[in-house]
């Protein structure tokens, strides 16, 4: 015969199977990956470092090869067009670049006054790199928070050049090296051009260095139309490149808008100018 148990034996033999059931759950469930913490540095100890990590890493890498897809979509007055061309690239330490052009399909009035004008601003570019650095000398920076494991600034030009910009970067918090640009150009080129947004991203090579990954910039003109011009970087070959095991590697190119021209190039194509 079963012994009759009380009310209070009941209340705690259920409370026993609950804590039972909650520990299990928690036995069982998954464990997220605990986020890192990035060290609490002003913004002065932010851009230090990256200086620093681009000074130390200067002369590591002396070339590569790489390939390049350029695409523009034009929509809008007076009539929408489109284009794309494939270009090789060979860079040489410290600011030397040469491209050449693989293949080119449709609209030839956006491969010439668009895409060519493109590449020979970014040499000239490539060649002056005391006016276009990520630095002190032509910015002004302020800390605006972090995401996951990038320290995110404010970046304001200090002069209002067609190869700078204002708005955001992201910084890696271990290799203190650029992976993420958010911003408008530091100077409307015309006045067929309202605005310009820049997306432009970076990768980290398989050997530790950085280098463009992506450039989408989208520009609205006065009459309407919309021209969004994407770049996509790719089939990178470093050769003569001094790593050191652990450390990251930046080019000459780190921080900078290689594609600057695109809003002066947009609107003399937009207003029909030579």
């Amino acid at each position: 015969m079963q012994r009759k148990q009380s009310p209070l034996q009941i209340a705690r033999g259920a409370s026993a199977t609950v804590m039972l059931s909650i520990a299990a759950v928690f036995l069982t469930a998954p464990v997220a990956p605990a986020q890192a913490v990035l060290p609490a540095l002003t913004v002065d100890q932010v851009v230090e470092r990256l200086l620093e990590k681009n000074r130390e890493r200067a002369d590591c890498l002396q070339h590569y090869l790489g390939k390049r897809s350029y695409r523009l979509e034009y929509r809008g007055f007076p009539a929408s067009t489109d284009a794309t061309m494939e270009v090789e690239v060979n860079f040489d330490a410290p600011g030397s670049k040469r491209f050449t052009v693989v293949s080119a399909t449709g609209s030839k009035m956006i491969e010439n006054r668009v895409f060519h004008r493109l590449l020979e601003s970014e040499e000239q570019a490539a060649g002056n790199r005391a006016h276009t650095d990520l630095g002190p000398d032509n910015y002004s920076f302020s800390l605006a928070g972090t995401d996951g494991t990038n320290y995110v600034l404010n970046v304001e030009p200090k002069t209002e050049s067609k190869f700078l910009y204002r708005g955001k970067i992201w910084i890696d918090g271990h290799d203190f090296a650029v992976t993420r640009i958010e911003a408008q150009p530091a100077r409307n080129p015309s006045f067929w051009t309202t605005r310009s947004l820049i997306h432009h991203t970076y990768e980290k090579l398989d050997n530790g260095i950085y280098l463009p990954k992506e450039n989408k910039t989208v520009t609205n003109v006065r009459m309407g139309g919309v021209a969004t011009l994407t770049i996509e970087y790719q089939s990178y070959k470093v050769t003569q490149s001094a790593t050191s095991a652990g450390k990251a590697i930046t080019s000459g190119e780190q921080g900078v808008w290689p594609d600057g021209a695109l809003n002066q190039e947009a609107a003399n194509f937009v207003s029909g100018k030579k």
